[in-house]
């Protein structure tokens, strides 16, 4: 699906090469901010990296890590979407990022809520999981606020400036949805 419409306010469109611009543009902005947990920001020193990052997930046949980009009252405010697909149990993850100064606005959870409804109704998702790190409370807060289930931690299961860092795990099943 091309454009999903989260409420009046948050839309999510499927992210493409000509988003490159805007999408680096934010990372450079709030590089302090995001690096802290996103590792990708390390390494995302210049406009190619963002396009080598979006050409890497949009070559076409690839229909496991389905990426969005979020604009919140048409302004981009960050990324969200599916990564580490696997079609044959039917499981997916989510993964996102919010710019700095779109953060507090509810947009992460409306679109994580909006995927997850569209994980398991449209690709008949079976699982959908989210890792945070251990200590990013602010992201934690997103899947325990939608009654998604801790899992466990992932001992350190990500890579980051600081050294290695546990992931804790949620996750929610089709069952466990109410319409």
């Amino acid at each position: 699906m091309e454009h999903i419409r989260v409420n009046p306010k948050i839309r999510l469109e499927l992210i493409n090469l000509s988003m490159a611009g805007i999408i680096f543009q934010t990372i450079d902005r709030d590089r302090e901010f995001l690096k802290k947990w996103l590792p990708f920001v390390n390494y995302t020193n210049q406009l190619e990296d963002t396009e080598a990052f979006i050409s890497s997930i949009t070559r076409s046949g690839n229909k496991s890590d389905l990426v969005y980009t979020i604009w919140y009252n048409e302004e981009f405010a960050g990324l969200i979407g599916f990564k580490d697909t696997d079609w044959v149990n039917r499981k997916t993850e989510l993964g996102y990022w919010l710019a700095e100064k779109m953060q507090g606005k509810g947009i992460i959870s409306a679109s994580v809520e909006k995927l997850v409804r569209f994980a398991f109704q449209k690709q008949k998702m079976n699982r959908v999981q989210i890792k945070v790190a251990e200590e990013n409370l602010p992201s934690e807060k997103i899947p325990k606020k939608l009654g998604f289930v801790y899992e466990g931690t992932e001992r350190q299961g990500e890579h980051h400036a600081s050294g290695y860092v546990n992931l804790k795990i949620y996750s929610k099943l089709k069952h466990e949805i109410t319409d």
